[in-house]
């Protein structure tokens, strides 16, 4: 059974699981006295058992750019035996950070998306469930939020944007419904956010796939959070980071983000790039990466029932090979 960790939400506590923890510790199979990189250290769901393994010479480095993270991370240092260090930056800040510092990692693990304790917390204004500031910036002090996208960004941005990022089937109409709204009433909160999507969907639409304002929401918080546009450096700069043999595990929840992920494992493990009737290599290319899996990980169908959340997450992994 996955190990739980009890979070605090003002007076209330909910229960976070890690996604596909036993999975995540099998591919990266830490060992003792090696050096781990968090690159998304949330509420630390993965972090007591990969830092169980490391012992006491180990390292574990934790990364989040949320300032609400440092309790939890701060209870997770007290009880671990390993050496523990926290940066509080984004991801791709702090991976090159620590490229130029000449840490080299023995594993690196990636849990992208939205935390638990963001989605849990009202205030944050990531849930279209919750009636709450339309914000959705996992670093607070980052000057764009979601109320400033709505209320600024040209339609055509807008609708790009739903339809790119959210795959919204109604883009161009939702955003064109966000116009009008703005240009009488500001659209402060997500409830406001919510009503003009339910007005701008067709009624048959409304029941079908969800909640109808959940790809707009998805759409928003990768624009604001700049999640697709920092990924493809952060897996870069993750992989300059690993040492030889090491291993990079990345957790994605949607198939944009696991597009990009597919792509830069399957380049690292990709050999001579020759055409095929080429009588020899010319291109002198050589994999520096091996896949631990082909296809990506997925719940299984007793962790999807027991964590929804977990439903649309793919795990895979790459080893970093001996430059030839």
């Amino acid at each position: 059974m996955p190990s739980v960790l009890p979070i605090a939400l003002g007076d209330a506590m909910t229960v976070h699981e890690p996604v596909l923890a036993d999975e995540v510790l099998d591919l990266l199979r830490p060992q003792p006295g090696q050096t781990v990189v968090d690159c998304t250290f949330g509420a630390g769901g993965h972090a007591q058992r990969i830092a169980e393994e490391l012992g006491s010479d180990g390292l574990y480095v934790a990364i989040d750019q949320d300032p609400d993270v440092r309790p939890f991370f701060d209870a997770f240092a007290s009880r671990t035996s390993c050496e523990t260090r926290f940066e509080r930056a984004n991801f791709a800040v702090a991976l090159d950070e620590l490229v130029q510092d000449g840490v080299h990692a023995d594993a690196i693990l990636m849990d992208l998306g939205i935390s638990s304790m963001q989605v849990d917390r009202p205030e944050r204004g990531f849930s279209y469930a919750r009636q709450a500031p339309l914000d959705m910036r996992m670093d607070p002090s980052q000057p764009i939020s979601a109320a400033t996208l709505v209320a600024e960004a040209p339609e055509a941005d807008l609708a790009r944007w739903f339809r790119e990022y959210g795959e919204e089937r109604y883009a161009r109409q939702i955003a064109r419904a966000i116009v009008r709204r703005r240009a009488t009433a500001p659209i402060m909160t997500t409830a406001d956010l919510v009503e003009v999507v339910r007005s701008a969907v067709p009624a048959g639409a409304l029941f079908a796939g969800g909640h109808p304002a959940k790809r707009v929401f998805q759409a928003l918080r990768i624009v604001v959070n700049a999640e697709l546009e920092l990924l493809p450096h952060a897996l870069e700069s993750a992989f300059d980071l690993l040492a030889v043999t090491g291993v990079l595990a990345v957790i994605s929840f949607h198939s944009l983000e696991d597009r990009i992920v597919k792509r830069f494992m399957r380049a690292r493990a990709q050999g001579c790039i020759c055409p095929p009737d080429m009588p020899a290599c010319g291109c002198g290319r050589t994999p520096d990466g091996a896949l631990l899996n082909t296809r990506a990980i997925m719940p299984s169908a007793a962790e999807s029932h027991r964590n929804p959340r977990s439903r649309s997450a793919r795990l895979r992994a790459v080893r970093k090979l001996e430059s030839v």
